[in-house]
């Protein structure tokens, strides 16, 4: 299916998810996808104390570039848990209809190849960041074997046999940089049950993981599961490569990206209305008008970057990790 079947989700609220998101619409219109862009918008209330949402300007800039911005008010994460809004955020799209949800902090470089809408699919660059290992308590297996069953999922047809049985890639894991499905509001509702009930009633042999940041990250692989996915139906469309870079945090795509890339994105951000909406948010402003992600690039040499983990700490060790 092509992409401009899709309907395209994303969260942005004051601050740095406005600016990623003014960069997101701005490359996106590049891009030509055709497809309808939808930006949940946060909405102050009991979950939400202060005030989340968008600049005017913003906005009306998001608006120009064709999006709808639809209203979100929190009911179950909120403030507590932001990375939350993506699980609420998607019983806002329309109903029915293929949907990819993007990271706020994702670039457009190019169209992907046409890719099916079902079974839900999710990013595959992740890292073994969940479960920790502790010191007599229970191992991977154990852990994802209890979750699965919590939910009256078979563990034994979860598992993603290409891999050995101590390979952490045996238990799926996704990031939820992109997440892709045939039904938005189908898809939210089983996301929210199952990350809600791990937040507030998990299996015992839970105690002792933490579970914020990466819930959203813990509760998707049984909810694909649930849906009929596995990573290995994950389609090699472009996503993660020749059509989004999910880049996570402008210091990491002046260090880690390549020459092309980088030359869209400071093509994308000379646009004169989005560079002074930008050069309100510090961390943009150092970075791409006053010479901080040169520097950041400098660092580094493309054809041998070290884990990501060592770039975000020599970043931050040189006062450059700027978000």
């Amino acid at each position: 299916m092509d992409i401009a079947g899709f309907s395209l989700c994303v969260v942005a609220q004051a601050g740095r998810l406005e600016a990623e998101a003014l960069i997101l619409a701005a490359s996106l219109c590049r891009a030509g996808w055709g497809a309808r862009l939808h930006v949940a918008e946060p909405r102050r209330g009991p979950l939400w104390p202060a005030e989340p949402g968008l600049s005017p300007e913003g906005r009306a800039y998001l608006l120009d570039c064709g999006a709808q911005i639809l209203p979100l008010d929190a009911r179950v994460f909120g403030a507590a848990y932001p990375q939350g809004n993506k699980i609420e955020a998607l019983s806002l799209m329309p109903e029915g209809r293929p949907f990819l949800f993007l990271d706020t902090d994702t670039l457009i470089v190019g169209r992907p190849g046409p890719m099916p809408p079902a079974p839900p699919a999710a990013s595959l660059r992740r890292t073994n960041s969940w479960p920790r290992r502790r010191p007599g308590g229970p191992g991977r297996a154990a852990i994802w074997r209890a979750l699965y069953r919590r939910f009256g999922l078979d563990p034994r047809t979860a598992q993603d046999r290409r891999f050995p049985a101590g390979d952490w890639r045996r238990w799926p894991y996704y990031n939820a940089g992109w997440i892709l499905g045939p039904c938005p509001r189908r898809f939210a509702q089983l996301y929210l049950h199952i990350a809600r009930t791990i937040r507030d009633d998990p299996p015992p042999e839970l105690a002792g993981q933490k579970l914020h940041p990466w819930l959203d990250q813990i509760a998707l692989p049984l909810v694909i599961h649930a849906l009929g996915g596995s990573p290995a139906q994950v389609p090699d469309a472009g996503l993660d490569g020749a059509a989004t870079r999910h880049y996570r945090a402008l210091p990491l795509l002046y260090a880690t990206e390549s020459d092309q890339v980088l030359a869209l994105f400071e093509e994308i951000v000379a646009e004169p209305r989005l560079r002074a909406l930008l050069a309100r948010h510090e961390p943009f402003r150092r970075m791409v008008m006053e010479g901080e992600g040169a520097r950041a690039r400098a660092m580094f040499d493309r054809g041998a970057l070290p884990p990501e983990a060592e770039i975000r700490r020599r970043l931050k060790a040189a006062g450059l990790f700027l978000r």
